[in-house]
């Protein structure tokens, strides 16, 4: 009888703890926020992404930087805080912290601020039009325009997946040539870019042939199924 009640209160536990933390979508995000009373906005960024744009009436505190659990103290816990990065990965660490520190309510929005402006939601102090737009269209055609197999990877130096699969990117990049090419971008000097080609995630591979789009692929690949995607339209 003990052993049952021992494991009927692991199961709350483990009950609350997962209901302390809820991954939302974007739509879902936006709905409970603008339901939510005292709610508190999370942009755990670096500042330079906030300044690019954010969501209105965000609080920036950078997930990366070394003082991020000292400064998450200054929030409320008695209230529900909706926390957000670029693609998704950081703010769920963030929310794990919260939840360590002992917040109640804690919502990450899935797929971060790319899902959220890709789908044409507002934010506040859009991006700068001065800043370094990256790679042109007229050059990315030009890249993908080559004759034969082209892949294209969207990454960035933040992006736990990214950075796991640059090994088998830079790998097969040298064991394919001259069969297929495979073009790695860094989406932080690209995000025009990206946004012309709808990236809403990443990392992102985009295959062409003679400058045609085969397949669109987002997320962590195993080498396996990588070598797969490129031996299965050689």
């Amino acid at each position: 009888m003990k052993l049952i009640h021992i494991l009927i209160i692991a199961f709350l536990l483990l009950f609350i703890e997962i209901k302390a933390q809820t991954t939302l979508s974007t739509d879902d995000f936006q709905g409970k926020l603008s339901n939510a009373t005292h709610a508190q906005l999370l942009d755990v960024r670096t500042p330079q992404e906030y300044k690019e744009g954010h969501l209105s009436n965000s609080l920036n505190i950078d997930y990366k930087s070394s003082d991020f659990r000292e400064k998450i103290k200054s929030l409320d816990k008695t209230k529900p805080v909706f926390v957000y990065c670029l693609a998704g990965s950081r703010s769920a660490a963030a929310a794990e912290i919260l939840h360590e520190y002992g917040f109640k309510e804690i919502y990450d929005m899935k797929g971060g601020y790319l899902k959220w402006t890709s789908s044409g939601k507002l934010i506040d102090a859009p991006v700068d039009s001065s800043a370094p737009k990256g790679m042109s269209s007229t050059g990315f055609k030009k890249i993908i325009g080559a004759k034969g197999l082209v892949l294209v990877d969207f990454y960035a130096p933040w992006c736990e997946p990214c950075v796991k699969m640059l090994p088998t990117v830079y790998k097969l990049t040298a064991e394919y040539k001259g069969k297929a090419h495979i073009e790695t971008i860094p989406y932080d000097n690209n995000k025009a870019l990206a946004k012309e080609l709808n990236i809403d995630g990443i990392p992102a591979f985009l295959l062409y042939r003679d400058g045609k789009l085969l397949i669109r692929k987002n997320g962590f690949m195993e080498e396996k199924e990588f070598r797969k995607l490129i031996e299965s339209n050689l």
